[in-house]
């Protein structure tokens, strides 16, 4: 017997998802309208704004919109159709959010981008919110900041694979008449450096390759709760000039400057946004900072210590940035001979009063007379005079990247810096759980705008496991729900 292809309708497409929503749906209303008061969550400027009595008056409320987005990202949907189906088909769902009559996508599209800033300073308000709950589940990681980078890829024609290959076979082929020409490099340099549908999609380095994408800064804390989000666009270029570099022929050197340079900008956004609040919390510091190699420099763990008061920089050193530190260093700070490349052996610290700390390392050749406690050098080849051996004085405090704060190479160095991973699945949570990475917005200010609706909804579930009294389920909003 032939099996008959059928089309599935639209209601069958959505079927499974209505019938998950009708066995845990009242749950979900209960536990938000029980718990979440959107009164405490949206500044007064945002309702100012939205209620300005310019032009006609709103056929919904703003709370209707946030409960929209809020929904739309519990439900993983990366479309806004998508969403308004499902209202469409859920009464219960339509009165969570207030609406009479279900809206337009386009008034939903018109929403996100008129109030992009707005919803920015509604994530912000309730970072400030969250603080102190996650200091309450862990004060210690609760003090660490980490830093990482991230994009949203965008439906453009540039990233069309068959873009790139087109120029990459016509690269080949002149690579196979001129030896040393690197068809990689070469197609790199002459591909555009943003799109032609939309200027503010920038080529970046993006999860292991180039692409055009809209790029961002992401912050979270020890717990891996976001604490700040700067998207790389037309105003965050415009207040730090210095983010605008020439671009290079090397594509590592440009992904390395592009998350180097845009870090103390970051930072800078990040506490300023909170000045009043942690000025008024004196309490919450952040001694800690963490970040992979490509914010390896020495211009920035300057920064990281004078300007902000980080006490400790967990950072990876990159083997690019070190061609012109002391040849008699290893990578860890560690003096080595400049024959054998043996490390020193350390004999302490010193630093007496009105003067530096300092660490002594002496030649590892040097061996210690057990009688007269004296030494003396038993090297065949030795770089000095001195028969007590080569001395060296270090200064952690002069140096912040060979001592960071800590001793690198050691295990507490390795368990600090593996809490780095804390930033990647909180990106992971962002663009694949909340759908952000299905985006088909060309709009960056739509792209902006949902972005930071994902990490609002994740500040949603920390607030909602401290109502409960249940903060063992911080980290997953939708474990709350089960």
């Amino acid at each position: 017997m032939r099996n008959r292809v059928v089309q599935m309708s639209l209601e069958d497409i959505y079927n499974g998802v209505f019938e998950s929503m009708e066995s845990q749906k009242s749950e979900l209303v209960t536990l938000l309208e029980e718990h979440i008061n959107m009164d405490e969550l949206i500044p007064y400027s945002f309702r100012r704004a939205f209620y300005s009595g310019k032009g006609r008056n709103h056929i919904h409320h703003l709370d209707s919109y946030l409960w929209f987005a809020i929904l739309k990202k519990l439900f993983g949907l990366s479309r806004n159709t998508q969403m308004l189906t499902i209202l469409k088909c859920s009464k219960e769902l339509r009165d969570l959010c207030g609406f009479d009559k279900v809206p337009d996508a386009s008034q939903i599209t018109r929403f996100y981008q008129n109030y992009c800033e707005h919803i920015e300073n509604m994530f912000e308000h309730m970072v400030e919110i969250t603080e102190p709950i996650c200091r309450k589940i862990n004060e210690k990681k609760a003090g660490y900041l980490i830093y990482d980078t991230t994009g949203i890829e965008a439906k453009v024609a540039e990233n069309n694979p068959k873009f790139f290959n087109t120029k990459l076979k016509e690269a080949k082929k002149f690579a196979k008449n001129n030896d040393g020409y690197n068809p990689y490099t070469g197609v790199y340099s002459i591909l555009p450096s943003e799109s032609k549908t939309n200027p503010e999609i920038r080529q970046q380095y993006i999860n292991g390759h180039f692409c055009y994408a809209s790029k961002a800064a992401v912050v979270t804390n020890g717990l891996g709760i976001v604490r700040h989000i700067s998207m790389f666009d037309y105003q965050f270029r415009k207040k730090h000039p210095e983010t605008v570099t020439k671009r290079t022929d090397d594509p590592n050197t440009d992904k390395e400057i592009g998350d180097s340079v845009a870090l103390r900008p970051v930072l800078l956004d990040f506490f300023s946004s909170h000045a009043k609040f942690f000025s008024a919390n004196k309490d919450m510091k952040f001694p800690t900072f963490i970040a992979d190699s490509a914010c390896d420099s020495y211009d920035n763990y300057t920064m990281l210590k004078n300007e902000f008061g980080f006490e400790r920089a967990v950072i990876p050193m990159n083997p690019r940035n070190s061609k012109s530190s002391n040849a008699c260093f290893d990578g860890h700070g560690t003096p080595i001979c400049p024959q054998n490349g043996e490390k020193f052996q350390f004999l302490g610290q010193s630093g007496g009063k009105n003067r530096s700390l300092r660490f002594k390392w002496v030649c590892p050749k040097s061996i210690k007379i057990p009688k007269s406690g004296s030494r003396v050098c038993t090297c065949d080849n030795p770089c000095t005079d001195s028969s007590y051996g080569k001395c060296v004085y270090t200064y952690p405090d002069k140096d912040f990247r060979l001592y960071p704060g800590i001793p690198r190479n050691t295990e507490h160095w390795d368990i600090l810096y593996k809490h780095r991973v804390g930033v990647e699945r909180t990106i992971h949570l962002l663009k694949d759980t909340f759908a952000l990475a299905d985006n088909r917005s060309y709009c960056v200010s739509s792209l902006k705008a949902d972005l930071f609706f994902s990490a609002i909804v994740q500040l949603l579930g920390v607030i909602l496991a401290d109502k409960i009294n249940n903060l063992r389920l911080f980290k997953s909003i939708r474990k709350l729900f089960a």
